[in-house]
């Protein structure tokens, strides 16, 4: 009898795109929630690498993602304005700051609102 094949491990990143595949339309999280949520403790930051490393064509909602003032981050590669778009498109609404209200908005890893 051969031994089962071995499970390749799931990287940080996939784990990453999984937490973020689950924010339902009309929900936003924060770096560091998605980080939490995959089990990466405080590495918001890699959050926002894996999120910048997914290809055009991507399905992951990665507009759904915000820093933790609710806040679309300013990025020199111009996304602010499409990922606003996005996320209004959803429902979200944004105040006169700019800001999402993550109390309304929110998602900390539950699959309902």
């Amino acid at each position: 009898m051969s031994p089962a094949p071995k499970k390749r491990a799931e990287s940080s990143y996939e784990r990453i795109y999984r937490v973020v595949q689950r924010i339902p339309r009309g929900r936003v999280a924060s770096y560091g929630e998605v980080a939490r949520l995959a089990g990466l403790g405080g590495a918001a930051r890699q959050v926002g690498y894996a999120l910048h490393a997914l290809p055009e064509a991507s399905r992951v909602p990665w507009q759904r993602v915000v820093n933790v003032r609710g806040e679309i981050p300013p990025r020199a590669t111009g996304y602010e304005v499409p990922q606003r778009r996005l996320l209004e498109r959803e429902g979200v609404r944004f105040d006169a700051r700019g800001r999402i209200d993550l109390v309304r908005y929110g998602w900390s890893g539950r699959s309902a609102p």
